[in-house]
């Protein structure tokens, strides 16, 4: 494949996946009207590629409008209380199932998706979503810390200098995700990232209100920005954001600390009562193929589930390790998975507790 400038890039998987692939599904085309060809696209700010909207409406007359929505808790409050008008959304693994069990996902037709086919086998039987009945894979990858080299001393390989240390005082992000915070707290306390027992959510919560005074902000998926800046030396970022940075600043990194952290993947789901469910199923269509999903994936750096996008990359995007994480970094990492509306409503108090102290 031609080498594709780096330019901007963006962010939030192997979900315990099997390798059988979903059964294809024919039959529900004939149920969509004819749409109108308009698009109505809500996803992650920087998170899809230069040129696939253009591409893709002149590839089908279709237009698309896509909306931004700074993290899932966003994307869920907009749709809880009825779809606003959303064709297509981007939510992360474990929102992807809460907003399965919520209702609020409509049943893909794979015989829609024939480019379902270049999707690597490891990516088509998912926890969150057996089947691949709800969902199709955009990009996967984990959290880390970004920092600036010049400024910390060494690599920071360790949550602790987020977390329990005035030796950045000033000069740390934490991501402003209730979910997250508390659980990249319990990793660095030695507990599983899944724990859901409240003393030792408690415990986090306590630890991040002592921390308080030493963090300069809670970033709303903007901590790459504050890093490039140089408002803060350390925080806590999705690891695209901060390659996007380091494509501009030899003097930023990217670090997956000692005590592990979060391996996420992000979906494409249709939500119930999609206005334009047959053009939602045509543009995931076009994500998939090969040619387009590599645009995608060169321009915002995230690790992509698209076996035959990857497969005509360049090295430098296949064997960079902030991008595919080596086997032994993988093995520190956990999956976030759904844990019911009373663990949701814990973190929602949590988060408001930090944030007023």
């Amino acid at each position: 494949m031609k080498k594709m400038s780096p330019m901007m890039r963006r962010r939030s998987f192997l979900l315990g996946m099997g390798a059988a692939a979903a059964g294809l599904t024919l039959g529900q085309r004939g149920a969509f009207a004819a749409e109108e060809p308009k698009l109505n696209f809500y996803n992650w700010d920087t998170y899809i590629g230069e040129t696939t909207l253009g591409d893709f409406e002149d590839l089908t007359g279709i237009s698309v409008k896509m909306d931004l929505f700074a993290d899932n808790d966003e994307l869920f409050a907009k749709l809880k209380g009825g779809n606003p008008g959303y064709d297509l959304i981007v939510p992360t693994n474990d929102y992807t199932e809460r907003m399965i069990v919520a209702g609020m996902l409509q049943e893909l037709d794979h015989g829609m998706i024939p480019n379902m086919a270049n999707i690597d086998a490891a990516f088509l039987n998912p926890l969150h979503d057996p089947g691949r009945k709800y969902s199709m894979p955009y990009m996967w990858g984990t959290i880390g810390i970004g920092y600036r080299k010049s400024a910390v001393d060494g690599v920071p390989d360790s949550w602790k200098w987020l977390y329990d240390s005035d030796r950045y005082s000033g000069k740390i992000a934490l991501l402003a995700d209730g979910g997250t915070i508390i659980q990249m707290g319990l990793k660095y306390m030695g507990e599983a990232l899944n724990e859901t027992d409240p003393a030792k959510i408690k415990k986090v919560e306590e630890m991040v209100i002592r921390q308080k005074p030493h963090i300069k902000a809670f970033a709303e998926d903007n901590g790459q920005d504050l890093l490039a800046a140089g408002d803060v030396d350390l925080t806590m970022e999705w690891n695209g954001d901060i390659l996007q940075v380091m494509d501009e600043d030899d003097d930023v990194g990217y670090a997956v600390p000692k005590e592990g952290g979060l391996l996420w993947e992000d979906s494409l789901c249709i939500p119930t009562g999609a206005p334009h469910p047959e053009n939602a199923h045509k543009f995931i269509n076009h994500i998939l193929d090969a040619e387009a999903g590599a645009l995608i994936a060169d321009y915002i750096q995230y690790a992509t589930p698209n076996g035959a996008a990857k497969a005509i990359m360049d090295a430098s995007y296949r064997d960079n390790p902030a991008i595919f994480p080596p086997s032994d970094i993988i093995d520190k990492l956990e999956v976030s998975v759904y844990k019911g509306e009373d663990y949701q409503r814990l973190i929602d108090e949590t988060l408001t507790r930090i944030q007023a102290a």
